[in-house]
């Protein structure tokens, strides 16, 4: 090899490096998304309460507050395993009826603490809400979050 590099030598290696490592980037994004989609979502349990609870999830922005997953705000506590603290991911009734006595209890009303705000849900997004916590509660999640406190 020559001791003086050239423009056009400098140049075919940066090209060169770019491409090869932009071709390592997609291929592991694929195989992400694969990984993902195959493994971590559990897509035969999806029900269309399952999904109307995350539509809740979103339009009451209760990411703002809490985390799912590890994903939010780390104001409030972590939703992805409450099921497993309350001791009822075996029992759908009792989820719903912890979830709703729990926020129906909301706002507190201690003076000086920040309250979460009190949302008029249905029965039925109660419902919904509760099986979609059932369901994260339920997913393979990488061991996430690392202790039952959440």
């Amino acid at each position: 090899m020559r001791e003086i590099m050239t423009k056009s030598m400098a140049r075919n290696i940066f090209y060169g490096g770019s491409l090869f490592f932009i071709l390592i980037f997609l291929g592991l994004s694929v195989h992400s998304h694969i990984y993902i989609r195959n493994t971590s979502t559990d897509a035969d349990t999806l029900t269309s309460s399952v999904i109307e609870g995350k539509h809740l999830w979103e339009k009451h922005g209760c990411v703002n507050c809490h985390t799912i997953l590890g994903e939010g705000a780390y104001f409030a506590p972590e939703l992805g395993n409450v099921m497993t603290r309350w001791d009822v991911t075996d029992d759908p009734e009792a989820a719903f009826e912890g979830l709703k006595g729990w926020m129906m209890a909301m706002p507190t009303g201690i003076e000086d603490r920040r309250q979460m705000p009190f949302f008029e849900l249905t029965d039925e997004e109660y419902r919904a809400l509760s099986d979609f916590l059932l369901w994260t509660d339920a997913i393979r999640n990488q061991d996430w979050p690392p202790n039952d406190a959440g």
